[in-house]
């Protein structure tokens, strides 16, 4: 196989786990956050920037890249590496979500997605064989399987927020002064909700499931990237039982979560990852996607996963919502415009280390100075960093509990989503 995984440690009051993930780019320990690349590259943010925060792994995604500048024209610099000037792991995912759910028009049948493009209006299809195709000339080190995701049940359905909204062209007007809480959605998706959303539940599982072995047939470099299933079935326990029998029964280097991270409040999330987590196998890395929440990921440590990526870190921070130990702070409020304090005093982010203050962050966010984000964006992904940091530092000391009380942040929701 391309990858190779193996557990250091455990905690013995959850299942958390410590490990080693080995790619042909480098190995790095696993739980570990990876930011998300979409288009090859982290918006305001060079390469080394991101490996400062302490990223090792980091997502690109295939739709993006497919649509432009193109897989073809990517494998011809010799892959995503070599593009975006990256030397260490990267995960693709398939880009059948965003191709389903972002596109306007689209259409999902048997053989895949065909929808309309965002960069010239072409009507484009994407399958199992094309999703593996392209990913194979990105050449990352994981790639994902072509999956159908449905969106989350209407009865379940957290409501939406502003700050979560799939692509973001400027900043965001600003809140309520008293508005703190993260939101409790990570996307806003768009996909058509159909009436009998438990019949589409059934559909999607049992087509990831035929999917997944197109894919297996279609694969054309297992020897160099690691080719990960994904588990389906939304917040139905009995569906998530038979997508992990039928998913789980390939050989595969990698097992992921999927559909939990598409309008689900926080208790569904918990519900569906405790439940899902420990039926995966043992032996292999487990990959929990697009759930980004500090308060879901010690969540999902403790219940097992060791992967996870999301947008948050890096949109938020765009949009002037920084995050710290104790919650989030949004900076465009009035109430930090004479503010010195830099963003979080415990941080060693190069913001919070130079000394950037809150009223200077909040005036470049007003101004519409682009170090506003870049900076926003380098603090939020080195707090990712840091919480995951100690979380391996808790599992290998087999100190869990210190976890929680070094990051209140983390802390489960006490009432709604």
């Amino acid at each position: 196989m391309a990858v190779s995984f193996e557990i250091l440690a455990r905690a013995s009051a959850t299942s958390a786990r410590l490990g080693r993930l080995t790619t042909p780019h480098g190995a790095f320990e696993t739980p570990a956050f990876m930011p998300v690349a979409t288009a090859g590259a982290m918006k305001g943010l060079t390469p080394s920037q991101v490996r400062d925060s302490g990223a090792r792994c980091i997502l690109n995604n295939a739709y993006h890249l497919m649509l432009r500048p193109g897989a073809e024209r990517v494998r011809r610099f010799g892959g995503v590496h070599s593009f975006m000037r990256w030397d260490g792991p990267i995960l693709t995912d398939s880009g059948g979500f965003q191709a389903f759910s972002m596109s306007a028009g689209s259409d999902i049948d048997e053989n895949g997605v065909t929808f309309r493009s965002f960069v010239d209006g072409s009507r484009v299809h994407l399958g199992p064989e094309s999703s593996m195709r392209v990913q194979n000339d990105l050449g990352a080190d994981i790639i994902m399987a072509f999956d159908d995701c449905p969106p989350a049940d209407p009865s379940s359905a957290a409501p939406g927020d502003d700050d979560a909204i799939d692509e973001p062209t400027s900043a965001l007007p600003p809140r309520r002064a008293s508005s703190t809480a993260p939101p409790s959605t990570l996307r806003a998706s768009r996909v058509r909700v159909p009436a009998d959303a438990a019949a589409r539940r059934r559909e999607a599982t049992d087509r990831t499931s035929r999917w997944l072995h197109r894919c297996i047939a279609a694969h054309r470099r297992p020897d160099e990237q690691a080719l990960f299933g994904i588990v389906q079935g939304g917040t139905d326990l009995d569906l998530r039982r038979a997508s992990i029998d039928s998913i789980c029964d390939t050989d595969l280097p990698g097992y992921a979560i999927g559909g939990v991270a598409v309008g689900e409040p926080s208790q569904e999330i918990s519900r569906v990852v405790r439940f899902t987590a420990p039926l995966l196998p043992e032996s292999k890395p487990r990959y929990l996607m697009g759930v980004g929440y500090e308060r879901d990921l010690v969540m999902a440590v403790e219940s097992g996963v060791d992967l996870f990526d999301c947008v948050l870190p890096t949109r938020s921070g765009r949009n002037a919502l920084v995050f710290t130990r104790t919650g989030p702070l949004r900076l465009r409020n009035a109430a930090f415009a004479d503010d010195a304090a830099p963003i979080d005093e415990t941080c060693d982010c190069e913001a919070c280390r130079c000394g950037f203050g809150r009223g200077y962050l909040r005036h470049l966010f007003l101004a519409g100075e682009m170090l506003g984000p870049i900076l926003a964006s380098m603090h939020n992904l080195r707090h990712y960093q840091r919480l995951l940091l100690d979380i391996r530092s808790a599992i290998r000391d087999d100190a869990w509990s210190s976890v929680r009380r070094a990051w209140p942040c983390s802390a489960p929701p006490t009432e709604g989503p």
